[in-house]
């Protein structure tokens, strides 16, 4: 994720032989080597040994190779909300957590390469933002289904969503060996020190 960036791309451990997987590893590798802008469909479709027809039907455009799955992913956050009975910030920093323990970890070269595309086209930030931007809302659906109110569910939702960004800025931009996990604990406590430190006067 560039600091907006969620990162949710299904296949960056390890491709798989299917043929979306073969698009999507083939696109990944030549927007990485050519750039975003330069990359054609039909170079893709070529590259996975499939054709444009095929691509069409799988992914709809290219945009799509670099954001596919947002929807388990969406589909895992909202689960993690609803099942947990901490409370309301807690339960939203429990689900980036759980997301960054299952897709993140041991990918970090590979997120740093997806950021690195993001960031060289506006139009892939721009798609990026919507993306985020609707996880967001459903995770913030999810709290309020479980009766809290709208302004309650804004803020806990909005708040684990920048710890989940700051956390993730500072994972890509380390050499270090901490985990995204550990950084997402790392910036929440840095969080609860802020927002509970006596002010001034």
């Amino acid at each position: 994720m560039s600091q907006r960036d969620i990162g949710y791309h299904r296949h960056m451990a390890r491709w798989q032989p299917d043929a979306r997987g073969r698009l999507e590893a083939a696109a990944f590798e030549l927007f990485r080597e050519r750039g975003f802008e330069q990359t054609t469909v039909a170079d893709i479709a070529a590259h996975a040994g499939l054709d444009k027809r095929t691509f069409y039907r799988l992914l709809g455009d290219k945009r799509e190779a670099l954001f596919s799955g947002s929807e388990r992913v969406e589909e895992a956050l909202v689960k993690v909300v609803a099942d947990t009975d901490a409370a309301p910030f807690e339960a939203v920093i429990a689900a980036f957590r759980q997301m960054a323990v299952d897709i993140f970890a041991d990918r970090r070269e590979l997120v740093r390469m997806r950021h690195s595309i993001i960031e060289s086209s506006p139009e892939l930030q721009e798609r990026e933002l919507r993306k985020t931007g609707a996880l967001l809302a459903a995770v913030s659906a999810a709290l309020r289904a479980k009766g809290l109110d709208e302004t309650t569910a804004t803020l806990a939702t909005e708040s684990g969503g920048t710890v989940f960004r700051v956390a993730y800025a500072r994972w890509v931009a380390s050499d270090d060996d901490a985990s995204l996990a550990d950084l997402i604990d790392e910036v929440a406590t840095e969080l609860r020190a802020i927002t509970s430190a006596p002010g001034r006067r």
